[in-house]
Formats: C-alpha cells, structure tokens, sequence
C-alpha cells in the first residue's frame, strides 16, 4: 500500500559506473539500496533497511559505513547477485559498523557465485546463527558463493563465521577487498579518499 511504512521499497538505485557517495543516507525497509551494475564507491555513509537492504551485482565497496537492521524478526543485510565466476562483481564492507535489531544475515546469495566480504568490521550482538543465507541453492553449499571476513569483532562475530562454506580471509585472500583498487578506482577517486 502506498505510504505504508516498512514495507518492501527501493529507495535509491544505481546502475551507472564510476559512482562515488560521502557522507549520504540510505533509508527504507525491505531493498533500501539497489547496487544494480557498475563500480561504486561508498564512504561514511548510513544505509539501513531490514532484508536484503543492500542488494544487486554491483561491484562496490562500502568504507566506514553504519550498516542498520530495523528487521523486527528477521532479516538481512546484503544479498548479491553474481551468476558466473568470471564476472568481476561483489560487496566489500571495509571498516563498517553492523548495528540495530534482528536477528540478521550478513550476506545472502541471490546469485549463484555472489561474492560479499567484510573486513575490520564491527558486528553488533543481533547476528543470526549461521551468519549466512544460501538462498536454498544446492550448489551455494558446494562454495560456489565467496563469503568471507577478515579481522572482523564484536560480539555478532562468531555467528558470521557459523557457516563451513563462509571463509576466514587471510590477508593474501582479503587484501582485493581492503582498497579503492576492489572498483578499480585509483583513476577517479581521489587520493585523499582511500
């Protein structure tokens, strides 16, 4: 219905390359931001929702984002959709803070071969056991997703690592995600921006 509050709404959407956010507010329920295609950037922004707030097969990372869970009984955080191992997507939340209610996932897999990773993140204590949702695809379980968290604390820390086919990271393997370079971006964002 219109106007309903909570209810399953985008509330922004980009699909274009190159795009860079600061400082900007997401906010909605169910879909809040559709990371639909391209290379984005986001830095210190807030984005909050309940499931799937954060979804598409952009390719982005997130630094020092307030990721926040107004799921009332349960949701998630991001849901990617990466449907080949040869496509270059994924979401890498770098430094973020994981807060509000839930219970919630960290990551499901929209897409067979979705690719999320969170790296010196703050999990607040309403992460749902198990971390991750396979979205019921068999070959999810067979780790065709890449799941992983790399130097992560807090106490929802140990249920993002509940799943066997999520991955702690060592830094060979994260290091991809921890700089502007995970969107290609040393050629349009700005140095002082890393």
């Amino acid at each position: 219905m219109p106007g309903m509050q909570g209810w399953q709404a985008v509330a922004f959407r980009i699909s274009g390359d190159k795009a860079y956010f600061s400082g900007c507010g997401f906010y909605g329920a169910q879909d809040t931001l559709c990371d639909d295609a391209g290379r984005h950037y986001f830095k210190e922004c807030y984005i909050e929702g309940s499931i799937d707030f954060i979804f598409g097969n952009g390719r982005s990372m997130y630094k020092d984002c307030e990721l926040h869970s107004i799921a009332t009984r349960f949701g998630s955080i991001a849901a990617h959709d990466r449907n080949s191992p040869d496509e270059k997507t994924g979401f890498a939340f770098v430094n973020c803070k994981v807060t509000g209610t839930g219970p919630l996932y960290v990551g499901r897999a929209m897409g067979q071969y979705s690719r999320i990773v969170y790296a010196y993140t703050y999990f607040d204590d309403l992460v749902a056991h198990g971390g991750w949702d396979d979205w019921d695809h068999v070959s999810n379980k067979n780790k065709t997703v890449f799941f992983g968290v790399y130097k992560c604390w807090g106490p929802g820390v140990a249920a993002v690592r509940g799943v066997s086919w999520a991955r702690e990271l060592d830094f060979d393997t994260a290091h991809p995600f921890l700089a502007k370079s995970f969107v290609n971006g040393r050629h349009w964002i700005a140095p002082w921006d890393a």
